[in-house]
C-alpha cells in the first residue's frame, strides 16, 4: 500500500483506492468507486468495518476507553459542565461563552411546553401502554403540530426544530411516565433548569409542593450528559439513514427512538437490573459467574463488555460515582443490588477470564441502579436514554443535512436466493 492509496487485486485486475486520514482514529479506505472499477461490492454485516459518513461530532477509541464530544473528554464535560452546555457543544461545535450559554438556556427553557392538544393525543393510548410506544408516536406526531420547522432546506427552520426537540422531548417523556402511572400531567416551570424541570414534571403531584433535590437533579443531568451521543451507533445511523431521504427532523428522531427500543441497544440497563435481581445475593455470584463462563449455558452477564469499548467504559466510572452519591443522599446504605454490582465489578476487574475477553463494566452496569433509586420504573429506562440521546441525534442529523457529500442511503447486498425462474400456473405445479 502506498502512502495515500490502497491497492486491491481482484480477478487479475489491480485498482488503487484513496486512503483518507481523520484527525483521530483509523485511516479509511474510500470505496465509493469500488463497484464502478471492479463490478463487485464489499460485504460487511453490521457495517462494523465501514465508515458511513464523515463527522466532526463524537470520537470513540474503544481500545483505549476514550469518548470525546467535539474533542472534549466525556468525564470533564460530565463533572465540570451541565447537559445544556453539552447540547450547545454538540450542535454548534464549541463550548458557549457565558452570554451564549445564558441565551441558549433561555431558549430551551422557554420552549418546553407542548401544544395543549397533545394531552388528548396521549389519552388515545391504553392506560398500560409502554412509555416507549407512546414516545415513538409522540415524536412522530410533532411534525403534525409544528409545521413551521420541517423545511430541512431552511437553516433557520433546522435550528428551530433542533431547539424544539431538545426542549420538548423531556416534557413528552414526563407525560408518557405520568400517563403510565395514572397521574395528571405536570406543566414545565421556566424557573428550573433542565434536569430539575424534568424531575418535577415526573414526580410532582397537584396535591402537595414538590422541592427538587439538587443532588438528584445533578445525577439526572450527569446521566443525560453521559448518554448525549455515542458516534455512529445503531439508532444514530438510523436517524442519519432516515434523514438522507429528506424526511423531516421529527420523523427522523422518531426513527431513532424505534431503533433504540431494541433490547440489544437502549434496553441494556434494564436488562442489567433484571440480571442483578435474578442473582439475588452476593452468595450466589459464583454460581452465575460459572454459568457466564460455560459456553453451553445461554446465560449472559449484562453490563459487561461493549460492542465498541475493549477497555473500561469511560462513562462507567462517572456513573459509579453518581450512583453512590444518589444512594447516599437517599439514605440507602445497604442496597443488595449495589452489593452484588460492586462484587461483580471486583471480580470482572481481577478475574483472568474477564480480563482476557476484555469484559469490563460499562455505563449500563450502574445506570439501572441509579435510575431505580431516583424512582423510575424499569419501563422508563429506555425513555430516559432516548431523552438524552435526542441531542446527539439532532446534531448528527443537522450535520448530515448540511454535508454536501451526503447521498440517500442505499446499502447493497450479497444475494443468495433463487436464480431467475418462470411462473407456472397453479394447476401445473407439483
Amino acid at each position: 500500500m502506498s502512502k495515500n492509496h490502497a491497492k486491491i487485486s481482484i480477478e487479475g485486475k489491480t485498482i488503487e483506492l484513496p486512503v483518507r486520514k481523520g484527525t483521530l482514529g483509523a485511516d479509511v479506505v474510500e470505496i465509493s468507486s469500488y463497484y464502478k472499477q471492479t463490478g463487485t461490492f464489499t460485504y460487511d454485516p453490521g457495517f462494523t468495518s465501514t465508515a458511513s459518513c464523515e463527522s466532526r461530532i463524537t470520537f470513540i477509541d474503544g481500545d483505549k476507553g476514550v469518548l470525546l464530544y467535539r474533542g472534549y473528554p466525556i468525564d470533564e464535560l460530565a463533572e465540570k459542565g451541565d447537559f445544556l452546555e453539552t447540547c450547545y457543544l454538540l450542535l454548534y461545535g464549541e463550548l458557549p461563552t457565558k452570554t451564549q450559554k445564558e441565551d441558549f438556556d433561555y431558549r430551551v427553557q422557554h420552549h418546553t411546553m407542548v401544544h395543549e392538544q397533545f394531552s388528548r393525543f396521549f389519552h388515545g393510548f391504553r392506560r398500560d401502554a409502554h412509555p416507549m410506544a407512546i414516545m415513538l408516536a409522540a415524536l412522530g406526531a410533532m411534525s403534525a403540530f409544528y409545521h413551521d420547522s420541517i423545511d430541512i432546506t431552511d437553516p433557520h427552520q433546522r435550528m428551530v426544530a433542533s431547539i424544539r426537540l431538545i426542549a420538548k422531548v423531556p416534557t413528552l417523556a414526563a407525560m408518557a411516565y405520568k400517563y403510565s402511572v395514572g397521574q395528571p400531567f405536570v406543566y414545565p416551570l421556566n424557573s428550573l433548569n433542565y434536569a430539575e424541570n424534568f424531575l418535577r414534571m415526573c414526580f410532582a403531584v397537584p396535591c402537595e409542593e414538590y422541592k427538587v433535590n439538587p443532588v438528584l437533579a445533578k445525577a439526572m443531568d450527569t446521566i443525560f450528559t453521559l448518554h448525549a451521543d455515542h458516534e455512529q451507533n445503531a439508532s444514530t445511523s438510523t436517524v442519519r439513514l432516515a434523514g438522507s431521504s429528506g424526511a423531516n427532523p421529527f420523523a427522523c428522531i422518531a426513527a431513532g427512538v424505534a431503533c433504540l427500543w431494541g433490547p440489544a441497544h437502549g434496553g441494556a440497563n434494564e436488562a442489567c437490573l433484571k440480571m442483578l435481581e435474578e442473582i439475588g445475593s452476593v452468595e450466589r455470584i459464583p454460581e452465575f459467574i460459572a454459568r457466564a463462563k460455560d459456553k453451553d449455558d445461554p446465560f449472559r452477564l449484562m453490563g459487561f463488555g461493549h460492542r465498541v469499548y475493549k477497555n473500561y467504559d469511560p462513562r462507567a466510572r462517572i456513573m459509579q460515582q453518581t450512583c453512590h452519591a444518589v444512594l447516599k443522599e437517599l439514605g440507602i446504605k445497604d442496597d443488595p443490588l449495589l452489593d452484588i454490582a460492586m462484587e461483580l465489578e471486583r471480580i470482572a476487574l481481577h478475574d483472568e477470564y474477564f480480563i482476557e475477553k476484555k469484559l469490563y463494566p460499562n455505563v449500563d452496569f450502574y445506570s439501572g441502579i441509579t435510575l431505580k433509586a431516583l424512582g423510575f420504573p424499569s419501563s422508563m429506562f429506555t425513555v430516559l436514554f432516548a431523552l438524552a440521546r435526542s441531542v446527539g441525534w439532532i446534531a448528527q442529523w443537522k450535520e448530515m443535512v448540511e454535508d454536501p457529500a451526503q447521498k440517500i442511503g442505499r446499502p447493497r447486498q450479497l444475494y443468495t436466493g433463487a436464480t431467475e425462474r418462470h411462473y407456472v400456473p397453479v394447476k401445473n405445479r407439483k
